[in-house]
């Protein structure tokens, strides 16, 4: 057993972490309040091949895991940008379209998602059914040669970003005429799919959608994969890495309040000139945070090390851990940052409360701790489901 990073693992980490502090948070809070996209980040971490490190060579990626791509996402929400984006595009769409898309959907998208230049974002969430697949409303028939899709989908994020849409949709298997998951690859402008943006209490230069499907008729390859069986181990196939990328995001962001809070605490002076961080009612809270942000980082670390290993189920364990320890540490951090700033840590100058909305959607979002907790409760410690 080892925790150290390889010496490539350790050069994407210093790369990474010197392209996001020279754009910072100041850069990312200033496109999330103009209502911009933090396009000049994105092309430039293309250009360099931070998007595309867990995508295979032979599609212009960089061959690595979920693990590198975890440290991107971990080392740019440290620096303060904390992209969203990175866990839907290349965390879930390129790993689907990698593990079970057609050679030529691979071939048309996993080069563009790895350049950048392409982005996929994935809906499956809806306003009934949740993320719970099995209750789906969003149905594809097929018409002719072609599919035809109608429902509605909400939360999705970033779909005036993308290039097209990974629907996840419910088709009837023609052998036992019940209905099972598909994904196809719609594209943003396609004919019937709309779109209304959500007002979200969220800083952020991403944006939250409702989308409505509308007799949307996409060609057959459009279904992704070789055919309807494709659905349900594609499907899962986002999950693993959803979660662990989320995870490292919430991990990035809880190192960078405390950061920001401990030079704050550091430097700032009251009552006879000692630092308040000389004080262990401040130092002590953020230290407590940082212990849990490790030991967060920790659990991430096993959960990728797992899936890149092919270790699915003990990934999807250590992954749904990861992803509630990360989001637990992250609101703690950024929350005792603020306390230990305080009146400057509700200032958009310090950074810090600019992200409280971010932090406290990580708890609910991708999967919420409550459900979190039941899957740990049923899987690992044996108890009977409860719902």
């Amino acid at each position: 057993m080892t925790f150290d990073l390889t010496p490539e693992q350790d050069q994407l980490r210093d790369a990474v972490r010197a392209l996001g502090r020279r754009y910072g948070h100041g850069y990312f809070v200033e496109k999330a309040k103009a209502g911009e996209h933090t396009t000049e980040l994105w092309a430039e971490a293309g250009r360099l091949g931070y998007l595309g490190v867990n995508i295979p060579t032979e599609y212009g990626g960089g061959g690595g895991g979920i693990t590198e791509l975890a440290i991107v996402c971990e080392e740019l929400a440290a620096a303060g940008c904390p992209l969203l984006l990175l866990v839907v595009s290349p965390a879930i769409a390129a790993t689907v379209l990698a593990r079970h898309g057609t050679e030529e959907q691979r071939k048309r998208h996993l080069p563009g998602l790895a350049d950048g230049s392409q982005k996929i974002v994935f809906a499956i969430t809806e306003p009934e059914a949740g993320s719970n697949f099995h209750r789906l409303g969003t149905v594809a028939r097929r018409d002719g040669d072609g599919w035809l899709l109608n429902g509605r989908k909400c939360y999705i994020s970033g779909v005036d970003e993308a290039g097209h849409v990974l629907v996840v949709a419910r088709t009837e298997d023609s052998s036992t005429g019940k209905l099972k998951p598909a994904l196809f690859l719609v594209p943003a402008d396609a004919a019937g799919l709309t779109r209304s943006k959500l007002d979200m209490e969220i800083v952020s230069p991403e944006n939250q959608f409702l989308l409505y499907l509308d007799d949307v008729r996409v060609p057959a390859d459009a279904l992704l994969g070789e055919s309807l069986d494709a659905g349900l181990p594609a499907l899962f196939a986002g999950l693993n890495p959803e979660r662990i990328t989320v995870a490292a995001m919430g991990a990035g962001t809880g190192r960078y309040a405390i950061e920001r809070a401990s030079e704050y605490t550091a430097t700032r002076k009251v009552w006879g000139g000692r630092s308040i961080g000389s004080h262990q009612g401040v130092s002590h809270p953020l230290a407590h945070a940082a212990v849990q942000v490790e030991l967060a980082r920790l659990m991430i670390q096993k959960a990728a090390t797992l899936y890149d290993a092919g270790r699915d189920l003990e990934a999807g364990v250590a992954g749904n851990m990861a992803k509630y320890a990360a989001g637990e540490a992250a609101a703690l951090a950024v929350d005792t940052a603020v306390q230990a700033l305080g009146g400057a840590g509700m200032t958009t100058e310090y950074g810090v409360a600019t992200l409280l909305g971010a932090v406290r959607a990580g708890r609910i979002a991708p999967v919420s701790r409550e459900m979190i907790l039941n899957f740990v409760a049923q899987h690992v410690l044996g108890q009977d489901k409860s719902y």
